[in-house]
């Protein structure tokens, strides 16, 4: 079998570069996969590119298969899905999805793959990671029915969740962005769009998913007296101000952070796999792929990325690409 392999790597803050690399020989309880898509989750990759990681969170922030440290050299990323080239019987020839960087070709244990369902297209697949950080607020946050809520921040994240929350029996979700161009995607998974001078208020619960301090403070505003922000952005290296005074105690509000690194309290008898394997059958459903803005070849790379972290190529989540010779 053809043990050569490409790889992607931030060589350093702002510079990428694609490596050549041979694989290893896989041991009975490995697997190897040939990448078809993998997935580059705009908020946190970009981030990862510019060397925005702090120093405080560089453990916390590894990927699985992460190879190198922060701030570079460094190969990160976790959206990939791929077809199994050797291993058991039952895996080989299944399209499966890994929590691997962008790699044409990669070595990882069985435990490590979870099968994509047929009704699942591979390049939609990309989205697991994402829809699994919505499935992991979700369970933090536990919205009822009829709840009024506003997800702010239209991002991967932020779109994921609002996804989700158009399921929900008699809820009222909004999209919050600053971003009219937002209105489209949202209309496209089934929920209200509003620029945040324009959200309803009345909020019985708000996701915060804008990374911003503005995008906090107006999530703040939205909810009614004791309602709820839980909050998912992740702000690397930069301090935020929280406007903890003037009406935030007496209206008794709180703010509750949620993050996809731990299960959440609220199912602890899922396993990640589980919850993995509940996001993929999430995927089933094609009004997600109005998540996917974008897509380029794998070797494209060193020059997609800077225009990705620049804001010059808007996406939610851009897709990659790979020759099925790599």
């Amino acid at each position: 079998m053809n043990r050569s392999a490409r790889a992607f790597w931030l060589r350093s803050p702002g510079h990428g570069e694609v490596r050549e690399l041979t694989l290893p020989e896989p041991a009975e309880d490995e697997v190897v996969v040939r990448s078809l898509w993998s997935g580059i989750s705009r908020g946190t990759e970009t981030l990862v590119f510019r060397g925005g990681v702090p120093a405080s969170q560089h453990a916390v922030m590894r990927a699985p298969f992460q190879e190198g440290d922060f701030p570079g050299p460094v190969k990160y990323g976790y959206l990939n899905v791929g077809v199994v080239e050797e291993g058991p019987a039952e895996l080989t020839g299944r399209t499966v999805f890994c929590l691997y960087p962008h790699q044409t070709r990669y070595v990882v244990p069985v435990s490590a793959v979870t099968v994509v369902p047929d009704n699942v297209p591979a390049e939609r697949a990309v989205l697991a990671g994402t829809v699994e950080t919505a499935v992991n607020a979700l369970w933090d946050a536990a919205p009822l029915v009829g709840d009024r809520i506003a997800v702010v921040g239209g991002g991967m994240v932020g779109c994921s969740v609002a996804a989700l929350l158009a399921r929900f029996p008699g809820v009222r979700v909004q999209l919050v962005d600053a971003d009219p161009a937002r209105a489209s995607v949202a209309e496209a998974l089934g929920v209200g769009f509003a620029t945040p001078e324009r959200a309803l208020g009345d909020c019985d619960l708000v996701v915060h998913a804008s990374a911003t301090e503005q995008g906090l403070a107006r999530s703040l505003e939205l909810l009614r007296a004791e309602g709820t922000v839980i909050e998912l952005s992740w702000y690397g290296d930069r301090r935020v101000a929280l406007p903890l005074g003037e009406a935030f105690h007496s209206r008794r509000l709180t703010v509750r952070g949620s993050q996809v690194g731990t299960v959440s309290p609220a199912r602890a008898n899922r396993s990640y796999a589980d919850r993995l394997a509940l996001a993929l059958d999430l995927l089933a459903d094609p009004a997600l792929d109005a998540l996917v803005t974008g897509e380029s070849a794998f070797e494209d790379l060193p020059e997609v990325m800077p225009r990705l972290a620049s804001g010059e190529i808007p996406a939610l989540c851009h897709r990659v690409r790979y020759d099925k010779s790599a």
